[in-house]
């Protein structure tokens, strides 16, 4: 007798299920399979008995190789761990900073004199030449103060460092083209 959940179309008992998945049919022994899988060059060997490599499945790391033995060790480090490529770094913001901060804190002061003291702006200095008007001809000359004061600092400050850094990569240079 059925039971309150069974229905006719899905049967109760197992035997009486479909097998799932249906097997597959078999093999036509006309194609024989690979005797060797084919190779991708893309894709590292796989990790058969016979591969040197040893690799069972194509998306392990490859072993690495053991790295070659230099002849003889640099004297010096090379150039990218340098402390100069440090001190370059900072000698180079240091003149950023003076040569910005002089241009644009002068027209902030600028600006904010004219926002917060407008009668200080609008005040006469002499023969009708206000003082906001003096104080906006006077940005001219600050700024090429500014860009004095960077030449001046990238000449005492970056030049040498640079110069120095240079001629030592001409040194490593040689040193690898003598090895």
């Amino acid at each position: 007798m059925p039971d309150a959940f069974s229905s006719p179309e899905h049967p109760r008992h197992p035997e009486q299920h479909p097998q799932y998945p249906p097997p597959r049919p078999p093999r036509d022994p006309a194609y024989p399979p690979y005797a060797e899988r084919p190779r991708h060059p893309g894709f590292p060997p796989s990790g058969r008995a016979g591969d040197a490599s040893g690799l069972t499945y194509p998306w392990q790391p490859q072993p690495r190789q053991p790295e070659p033995v230099p002849r003889r060790m640099p004297r010096q480090r090379p150039l990218g761990q340098h402390s100069d490529i440090r001190l370059l770094r900072r000698a180079y913001r240091l003149q950023r900073r003076v040569a910005t901060l002089t241009a644009l804190g002068y027209f902030t002061l600028f600006l904010l004199l004219s926002a917060f003291a407008p009668s200080l702006m609008t005040s006469t200095v002499s023969g009708g030449l206000s003082t906001g008007l003096l104080l906006g001809l006077l940005q001219v000359p600050v700024t090429c103060l500014s860009i004095g004061l960077y030449e001046h600092t990238a000449r005492r400050h970056v030049d040498p460092v640079a110069d120095r850094i240079r001629k030592q990569a001409e040194l490593d240079t040689k040193r690898e083209a003598a090895r």
